[in-house]
């Protein structure tokens, strides 16, 4: 008889402690709401069902108190860890991208602005050299490639890249020699490993100074001593802030002057009026030509990247949200499992006793 007597007033304890935790657990804010009248009928059910279902597995975890530490509970305390570090990571890394873009924004407003400046200064010579007729020949190429400097542009130097390594191989199907001309660290890395031997001239870190003209003198007068038979400038045309084309402009030489009819390149000049003649100053002209066009690609690349890189680092932010909202939801998962499983344990506990 003593023996039931016991175990109703231990029944009796732990319901009452139940009962105290939960008034105290969910005691409501606004009076008048009688919350704990109705979950409590419902808690001596849980208790009951938990202590049935819990009883098993409080049994091994009792049997191995003595021997290794809880297997399921460092689990879950390392889970929570590395998404806790997660997490973090990836909010600084959000961080970092959202600054990008707005940087990349307050350099995208100087570039176009350098680019309408300048543009109306080589548009006039390349249109007169635009007169001249061209027709297609076979002889040894030049590539002049205008990349970038920095990465995290989209696609717009590996565009630049590509184009380069398609005409190279077209061009030594059919026998001719090709040479490349780089500006830019990332077009000199994109095409180093493969076409290394091709490079005649590369120029690095031209972005770490405003560009201007005289930069593009000194590169076109590198084109101009290596005296190309054809040549041509890939790079970037802007056309919004969300488009651009990569062209392959055809580039008059010299060589090609020389070879050219003269009376059609007489028609295109006589249009306008030359002093000196135009015979004594067509080879200071012709260089003058190669720096226009050299200036007006890289500006016009120039406002490609940054427009790109403003667009690649608001992706960048948009998916790190994405990215914070899956793991934040795995970890508010994981806290509330290792929640649960610490509950069954005091009730599993408590009806065990």
């Amino acid at each position: 008889m003593e023996q039931p007597m016991r175990s109703g007033r231990r029944k009796l304890k732990i319901h009452s402690w139940l009962k105290q935790f939960c008034v105290e657990s969910f005691r409501p804010k606004q009076p008048g709401l009688h919350f704990a009248s109705c979950i409590i009928p419902s808690l001596k059910m849980f208790a009951g069902m938990m202590g049935r279902r819990a009883a098993p597995v409080m049994a091994q975890r009792m049997q191995g108190l003595q021997g290794a530490p809880q297997e399921v509970q460092a689990r879950s305390v390392a889970t929570l860890k590395t998404l806790s570090l997660r997490m973090r990571s990836i909010k600084n890394m959000q961080k970092i991208t959202k600054a990008m873009k707005m940087v990349a924004t307050a350099k995208f407003k100087k570039d176009q602005a350098r680019m309408e400046g300048g543009l109306p200064f080589a548009t006039p010579v390349m249109k007169l050299f635009q007169r001249l007729p061209t027709e297609e020949k076979s002889g040894p190429i030049t590539y002049v490639a205008v990349t970038s400097d920095k990465g995290l542009c989209g696609g717009v130097n590996s565009q630049v890249s590509k184009q380069v390594r398609n005409g190279i191989a077209d061009e030594e199907a059919k026998g001719n020699a090709c040479k490349i001309m780089v500006i830019g660290g990332k077009g000199v890395s994109g095409m180093k490993r493969l076409y290394g031997d091709r490079f005649s001239s590369t120029f690095e870190e031209v972005s770490k100074m405003p560009f201007n003209f005289a930069t593009a003198s000194i590169m076109a007068e590198r084109l101009a001593v290596s005296k190309p038979t054809r040549a041509k400038i890939v790079s970037n045309n802007f056309k919004s802030m969300v488009a651009y084309d990569t062209v392959a402009a055809h580039t008059l030489t010299v060589d090609e002057a020389h070879t050219m009819d003269k009376s059609e390149w007489t028609k295109a000049m006589d249009v306008y009026s030359f002093e000196p003649s135009i015979y004594e100053v067509w080879e200071d002209l012709h260089e003058f030509y190669y720096g226009c066009s050299i200036y007006a690609a890289f500006l016009q690349s120039a406002t490609v990247e940054t427009a790109q890189r403003m667009s690649a680092m608001e992706n960048a932010s948009k998916n790190a949200g994405e990215m914070y909202g899956k793991v934040e939801l795995q970890f508010n998962r994981a806290r509330q499992a290792k929640i649960t499983t610490e509950l069954c344990e005091i009730i599993s506990g408590a009806s065990a006793v």
